[in-house]
């Protein structure tokens, strides 16, 4: 059997031919899994993002005249009839389909009856409180309008349904009620810049809002 001869320092190591074969093929071995790593892909996860949202420019028109209450909204925005089981004839919704943001708005006659006023006021209350159990906070606010009206503003902060609402009442004739809704599954906190945008429409539609004699 043939040896092998190597130098380690000034110490010569002799090996024989199988030990030398061995000592290749862990040689061989070695350069086979260095290879392979180098090869080896990595994949790091993603980190989490928002949704990219695009937001209508700000422009406006006005309700028809035949309802009841008449106020400016988007030219963005379509005005679609109520599609609820309760729907009534001047309940309406504005949906903006870019956004996926609709406003419901509803609208009562009180003609003069004060024990309805107090039941639409109750009633709004109601269901603002239903978000309770999901809301951060309800913070509500009154405050009188461009046009001399006063509406209560409610805004909803958590993983709420409805993020805004708002109440207009002239005490005698006319209560109309108003609330935000997004058709998505997408967190509050990534539709913030929507939200945000959705509650400057609603206040224009706030402080333009008329009642329509003629109804």
């Amino acid at each position: 059997m043939q040896e092998a001869m190597i130098y380690h320092s000034d110490n010569p190591i002799k090996l024989n031919y199988t030990s030398k074969l061995v000592i290749k093929g862990l040689a061989l071995s070695i350069s086979a899994m260095l290879f392979l790593s180098s090869c080896e892909r990595h994949y790091l996860p993603k980190s989490l993002g928002y949704n990219r949202i695009v937001l209508p420019a700000t422009s406006y028109r006005s309700l028809p005249d035949t309802l009841p209450y008449y106020f400016e909204y988007s030219q963005h925005a379509q005005l679609l009839k109520d599609t609820s089981w309760i729907r009534d004839r001047f309940w309406v919704e504005i949906y903006y389909p870019t956004l996926k943001a609709n406003v419901h708005v509803t609208y009562k006659k009180i003609n003069n009856d004060e024990k309805l006023l107090r039941e639409y006021l109750n009633d709004a209350y109601v269901l603002t409180s239903k978000h309770q159990l999901k809301a951060n906070a309800i913070d509500e606010v009154i405050i009188k309008t461009n046009t001399g009206k006063t509406a209560v503003i409610a805004e909803l902060q958590g993983e709420v349904p409805s993020q805004f609402q708002f109440t207009i009442t002239d005490s005698t004739q006319n209560f109309l009620r108003g609330a935000l809704y997004f058709n998505t599954k997408v967190n509050n906190d990534s539709l913030q810049p929507a939200i945000e945008f959705m509650k400057k429409e609603i206040m224009h539609m706030i402080n333009t809002m008329e009642w329509n004699p003629k109804k």
